[in-house]
């Protein structure tokens, strides 16, 4: 976190402070990390002790303050030698903690240049949408940290509490900010965007992933929607207009919006895309662009087209692609430097259409069960079905799709369908939540194939040790919940 003296933090999150063992009158100055974590306290943090479903933070604030922690944030006044700072609602602190920090940094390079003389003020992205937004969050970070100091989040802090840490690890040289922004409910993106105050903001996708938290596709696409609806005219709103769902959401902007897709009316148009074992592949082009960097008094942009090859599976990543080479480009990054830095990139993300073949011989693992929807599961299916070679065999291993509530059962039946209708070799589903799969690729009577229902995970992967034989290709897809991560790992030999 930038430097802040106890008083102004105080300030900044509207609360008391409470001297420790030693005397103070709040000029002392904080810089460490921000941690919800005790566990990953170190000297000079700040620890805010929050509630939470399974324990509360106060139960750790022995442990933070013996690690060293400077400053503890909290609810209720604790029992600490270290100074506190007594809240009324500690994630309300933490987001204006996050909201304060952000703006300081903004104001403190607003005259900054780089070293051709150019405007480099901080620039703050927010990506959101049903899938993709982890991906495309790599790929972005993957491109601007080749041009500037850039913060992303790891893995996929986005909610209430990740994306508020990750904001907080900006400092005064940080050139671009990436924040990933989910949701389990209407008003959360609402929230984040309202603390980081992106200058571009961009929508993915509106799918069914976490349907039962949200209350159905509606409600869905209003909460996606947040990520434009308060944007200033000055912002860009960066939509997939692929996706119907998500175009109709430059009706409800001021800000200026630019739109990527395979679509004819794309600003930004994907053509040509290919898949295979090598990865993807397709071509990109850009409209001349006035004012690069997205603000006035940026670098004007020709129109430019590139061949993008990533070395990551599945034609669904040309979209998160084409995504993050159109924010790098708006902000002055040449498109074919972002796709120079793009095919640098070995993987999305651990589990997400990572690549494995150190299992047994003549066996491709593709482990992509970090997370899992209705749409993103059908993609990982359609790429399985594409990659596969003559004389090889396909074989999916299906988990659960969690979190769809009502929905449940419909969408778990339409992946079994949709199995069959790929022509899948061998489909092998795990647990009882993905029974519905398993029951409606069984009922598919035009199918040659056979689906298999194995209930626990360890003789998952005994079964399937007996079943593969080389030349076969393996898909592992769920949702984390499903631990099918684990299994996939297991078949591809890897021991991390």
């Amino acid at each position: 976190m930038i430097a802040l003296t106890l008083a102004e933090i105080a300030t900044a999150v509207s609360g008391e402070l409470i001297a420790g063992a030693q005397a103070t009158d709040g000029t002392e100055v904080v810089d460490g990390s921000v941690e919800t974590d005790s566990r990953l306290v170190r000297p000079g943090s700040v620890f805010f002790a929050l509630p939470g479903e399974v324990t509360d933070g106060r139960r750790f604030v022995g442990a933070a303050t013996e690690a060293g922690a400077a400053l503890v944030i909290t609810p209720e006044r604790v029992e600490t030698t270290a100074p506190q700072i007594v809240v009324q609602d500690g994630y309300e602190a933490l987001a204006a903690l996050a909201h304060e920090v952000v703006a300081r940094v903004r104001t403190s390079s607003a005259d900054r240049v780089d070293a051709a003389g150019r405007p480099a003020p901080l620039r703050v992205v927010g990506i959101t949408g049903s899938n993709g937004k982890t991906s495309t969050k790599n790929m972005l970070r993957t491109i601007l940290e080749q041009h500037g100091e850039t913060v992303a989040p790891q893995g996929s802090f986005n909610n209430h509490v990740g994306a508020p840490i990750s904001m907080l690890r900006i400092t005064h040289d940080t050139r671009y900010l990436v924040v990933e922004m989910g949701a389990s409910g209407v008003g959360h993106i609402a929230k984040l965007v309202s603390i980081a105050e992106p200058d571009v903001g961009v929508v993915l996708k509106v799918g069914l992933a976490h349907a039962g938290e949200f209350g159905g596709i509606e409600a869905t696409q209003r909460a996606k929607s947040e990520m434009v609806t308060d944007l200033p005219a000055t912002a860009t709103a960066l939509l997939n207009v692929d996706d119907d769902r998500v175009a109709s959401m430059r009706e409800l902007t001021a800000a200026h919006v630019v739109g990527f897709g395979t679509s004819a009316d794309a600003d930004y148009r994907i053509t040509g895309i290919e898949t295979d074992r090598s990865g993807t592949r397709f071509t990109l082009t850009a409209p001349p662009v006035r004012g690069g960097d997205s603000q006035p008094g940026g670098t004007d942009h020709l129109p430019e087209t590139v061949d993008v090859r990533l070395a990551i599976l599945g034609e669904h990543h040309a979209m998160n692609a084409s995504a993050a080479l159109t924010v790098a480009h708006l902000w002055g990054v040449p498109l074919a430097a972002g796709a120079e830095a793009l095919a640098s990139m070995t993987r999305a993300e651990r589990w997400r259409m990572e690549l494995l073949q150190g299992g047994p011989e003549g066996v491709t693992v593709i482990n992509d069960a970090y997370n899992a929807s209705p749409d993103s599961t059908a993609a990982a299916l359609r790429t399985l079905a594409q990659i596969v070679r003559p004389g090889e065999r396909t074989v999916a291993v299906l988990g659960e799709m969690a979190e769809l509530g009502e929905f449940s059962t419909e969408e778990h039946d339409r992946i079994g369908r949709l199995v069959v209708r790929l022509g899948i070799g061998q489909l092998v589903v795990v647990g009882r939540g993905a029974l519905p799969i398993h029951q409606a690729a069984t009922l598919e009577g035009s199918w040659d194939g056979e689906s298999v229902f194995i209930e626990d995970v360890d003789d998952a992967v005994h079964s399937l040790q007996d079943m593969l034989r080389p030349g076969d290709v393996v898909l592992v897809k769920s949702s984390k919940s499903a631990e099918l991560r684990f299994l996939g790992d297991r078949l591809g030999g890897v021991t991390e």
